[in-house]
């Protein structure tokens, strides 16, 4: 089973994100952080706990609450234990900027919220690939 960290504050995106996860077709538990102390809050219990799992892969929005998504990313890659997780920015940012500043801080992947049900629903794929070659 693949252990998977949803950091979104916004519930209607939570909804999509979950909806997403259960198209894999994949076992995943599925962790959630609503702002950004709640995801290093987390991360750093799974660093410091070996009976804590580190998540395979973060679904990382960028405008959080408390601590913006680059702030939990930079952590993450600062960590021992858990510094190879995958990390994939899901965002309503669409910007360049924003992509490429998550992008130096070290996440993996890049999927920009679609306003169409059947578009977010692609998540899926990006998901399954990004965790293809997992141990389960």
């Amino acid at each position: 089973m693949s252990h998977v960290l949803v950091v979104e504050d916004n519930e209607s995106d939570i909804f999509l994100i979950r909806e997403a996860l259960a198209g894999t077709g994949m076992l995943l538990s599925v962790h959630l952080a609503k702002d950004g102390e709640q995801a290093v809050r987390f991360l750093d219990n799974a660093e410091s706990s070996a009976d804590a799992p580190c998540p395979a892969l973060v679904l990382l929005d960028i405008n959080l609450p408390k601590l913006q998504g680059g702030d939990v990313l930079r952590h993450l890659r600062e960590l021992s234990r858990c510094q190879r997780t995958k990390v994939l920015v899901v965002s309503t940012a669409a910007s360049n900027q924003d992509r490429d500043k998550m992008m130096k801080l070290g996440a993996n992947g890049y999927f920009s919220k679609p306003s169409r049900y059947d578009d977010f629903m692609k998540l899926s794929d990006v998901v399954k690939t990004m965790l293809a070659g997992r141990p389960s």
